[in-house]
């Protein structure tokens, strides 16, 4: 499995260091009780003005297709600062604006999928999504987690970057 991963890593890092200068993405996010982490993924976009869209390369998005920018992140589970499952983690500057239901979200590790996720474009409000993450923390279980990693299996291999969110506007909390 090793040998695997570490062709993989070179397959990317090559593209990543011409593409980028740099290989990883890495960014503070809150975690299990609101402690801060650095999550890491593999770069996909070009550093300076624009948009997302306008600064994401076409190998930035065929990572981003295949969730292969997210592999990265083993090394936040193998750190314990994440988890497979569990709500995905956001932005520092979100959680001021979390209701007090919608902080339940830490009471977990974030994970790199989970319910949010494998619903993907169902998921049409911040509301919505939060609400999930919620309900995961609320119902978690070995069932619920089987299911998420199945069904996100399955939306990767089926429809690579269907699970991803779609949620473009930035959250910026409840009126």
């Amino acid at each position: 499995m090793m040998p695997i991963l570490l062709l993989i890593f070179v397959l990317i890092a090559v593209p990543q260091l011409l593409l980028y200068r740099q290989i990883f993405f890495v960014q503070k996010r809150p975690g299990q009780g609101g402690r801060h982490f650095y999550l890491i993924k593999f770069q996909t976009m070009r550093s300076g003005e624009g948009t997302d869209q306008e600064r994401l390369t076409s190998f930035g998005e065929l990572l981003r297709n295949t969730a292969v920018d997210e592999l990265p992140q083993v090394f936040n589970i193998l750190k314990g600062e994440m988890s497979f499952i569990g709500p995905r983690p956001l932005l520092v500057e979100y959680m001021s604006l979390y209701s007090p239901y919608h902080h339940r979200r830490h009471d977990v590790k974030p994970g790199i999928t989970g319910l949010a996720q494998i619903n993907g474009l169902k998921v049409s409000s911040w509301s919505e999504k939060l609400d999930l993450d919620v309900s995961y923390v609320e119902t978690i279980s070995l069932t619920t987690d089987c299911y998420i990693a199945w069904k996100t299996v399955y939306l990767l291999i089926a429809g690579a970057g269907q699970s991803k969110e779609h949620l473009d506007e930035k959250f910026t909390g409840y009126e």
